[in-house]
């Protein structure tokens, strides 16, 4: 935690000429500010890309990286519940043909209810958090609850409350219920995130924030800079 003002900022300025994080890097500014994350890899290679499914087991998830492609999932980048070697490398080599590949993140699955925490920068008010439910769906969705940062207790537990899909989180038909008091601690930290990093990015977001009875997980994180926005 103590690396994490300088070492953010380093990420954020080495990513200046791209004009956005790439996922690895994102994924690691948001471990050192104490966020959960699944176990991650980038591999260049195939052979890198099985070694780690290997070492964490299967079902894993897939997802490109390139400097060229900010939506991995519209870009066809994205596979998830890959069972076997067999559908890694297949997924590799599709991956390997996208515009700009860099290598492929390999990750433990992870399972729970999908929310978007999410923050734009504006010129006037800083930092404005949005809370919604999340995954590819989430412009369908428009369940979004919006407050200015920094947020309080109190604002995190309304911005849930206020969602038409709480009862998603409540334990809807027999799920686990999320974890609230962990929801509510990922909240305000996203919240300390945009604030700390205010001045040096026009958004910043985790689409899908993965909660369950045990764990609120960043699976996928996206910092945008500048007229990238």
């Amino acid at each position: 935690m103590n690396d994490y003002p300088a070492e953010a900022r380093r990420i954020i300025a080495a990513a200046r000429s791209g004009g956005w994080v790439l996922e690895p890097e994102a994924k690691r500014l948001f471990g050192l500010a104490g966020f959960d994350l699944p176990r991650f890899a980038l591999a260049r290679t195939a052979e890198e890309a099985l070694r780690f499914a290997g070492e964490i087991g299967y079902p894993v998830a897939a997802k490109v990286i390139s400097p060229r492609i900010l939506h991995k999932s519209d870009a066809g980048g994205v596979a998830v519940g890959i069972p076997a070697a067999g559908g890694l490398e297949e997924a590799f080599r599709r991956f390997r043909k996208l515009d700009g590949f860099a290598g492929m993140l390999v990750e433990e699955m992870v399972s729970g209810v999908e929310l978007i925490l999410g923050a734009k920068i504006d010129v006037q008010f800083g930092p404005m958090v949005l809370l919604g439910m999340g995954g590819t769906g989430v412009e369908i969705y428009q369940d979004i609850a919006l407050r200015m940062a920094p947020l309080a207790e109190r604002d995190a537990a309304a911005m849930i409350a206020a969602l038409r899909a709480r009862r998603l989180l409540d334990g809807y038909r027999g799920a686990e219920a999320v974890n609230r008091e962990k929801l509510i601690a990922t909240i305000l930290a996203f919240s300390a995130v945009a604030m700390d990093l205010e001045g040096l990015i026009a958004s910043i977001d985790i689409n899908p924030l993965i909660c369950s009875a045990r764990r609120c997980v960043v699976a996928d994180a996206r910092i945008i800079l500048g007229e990238y926005a």
